[in-house]
C-alpha cells in the first residue's frame, strides 16, 4: 500500500497510475487521519505549481508535521517535483516562501544565460552521483533521459545529500536521498520507461 498525498496542486492520476503500473497499490489521502487508517508502507508526495500553494496545503491539513515524522521515522517517502522542493528550508519562489525544514538547504531560481529559457522544460540527461542507491537499479549511472518542469533548483546544505544532478547552464540537484527518503525534480511519471523503472525501485523499498 502506497500512500500518496493530495495537496490540491499536484497531478495525482499519473503518479497513482504508473504506481499501480509497477505493482503498487496506491491510496490518495488528504489527512493525516487518512494516512494513518491506510496502514501504507510508503509515502508520496507529488506536486505541480506553486511551492507556496504546496506548503500552505500542508499546514492546513496537518500533513506537513506527518511527513516529517515520516521522514524522521526513515519510513519510505518518495517527493516529486514540489514534493521535493517542500522539503528545504525555504525558496526564493514569490519573493520568499518558507518549507518543510526537513533538510538544510535552500530552492533557488535559475540564474542562466540568455540563450536558456526559464522554465527547464523537457527532456535533459541525468547522472547519479550516489552508487548502489535502490532508487537507481537497473538504471545507467549516467545518461539517462527524464522529463523535467521548473523554473527553481534545489540547492542542499549538505552535497552528500545529492542523488543525481544534472547539467543546465551548469549542475544543479535532480534527486536527492538519504536513508529510505528519495525526491526527484523531474516527474517519472512523465519519463517513460526510465520513470516506471524510478517507481517501480521506490515500490520495491516499500515492500521490503
Amino acid at each position: 500500500m502506497i500512500a500518496v498525498i493530495d495537496n490540491g496542486i499536484c497531478n495525482l492520476r499519473s503518479v497513482t497510475k504508473a504506481l499501480e503500473a509497477v505493482g503498487g497499490a496506491p491510496e490518495v489521502v488528504r489527512t493525516p487521519a487518512e494516512l494513518a487508517a491506510v496502514d501504507a508502507t510508503g509515502l508520496v508526495l507529488p506536486g505541480v505549481g506553486a511551492l507556496r500553494d504546496c506548503v500552505a496545503s500542508l499546514r492546513s491539513t496537518g500533513l506537513a508535521e506527518a511527513v516529517r515524522d515520516w521522514i524522521a521515522a526513515d519510513r519510505p517517502f518518495l517527493g516529486v517535483c514540489l514534493g521535493m522542493q517542500a522539503l528545504f528550508d525555504g525558496s526564493e519562489e514569490n519573493g520568499g516562501t518558507e518549507g518543510l525544514g526537513v533538510f538544510p538547504g535552500e530552492v533557488r531560481w535559475f540564474r542562466l544565460p540568455a540563450d536558456l529559457k526559464v522554465p527547464h522544460m523537457g527532456w535533459n540527461g541525468v547522472r547519479f552521483v550516489q552508487p548502489g542507491s535502490p532508487l537507481a537499479v537497473d538504471l545507467a549511472a549516467e545518461g539517462e533521459m527524464f522529463y523535467f518542469v521548473h523554473s527553481f533548483h534545489c540547492v542542499p546544505a549538505d552535497p552528500a545529500l545529492v542523488l543525481a544532478d544534472c547539467d543546465y547552464g551548469g549542475r544543479f540537484t535532480a534527486a536527492i536521498a538519504r536513508g529510505r527518503c528519495f525526491a526527484t525534480q523531474f516527474h517519472p511519471e512523465k519519463s517513460q520507461a526510465k520513470g516506471v523503472r524510478i517507481y517501480r525501485n521506490f515500490v520495491a523499498v516499500a515492500s521490503a
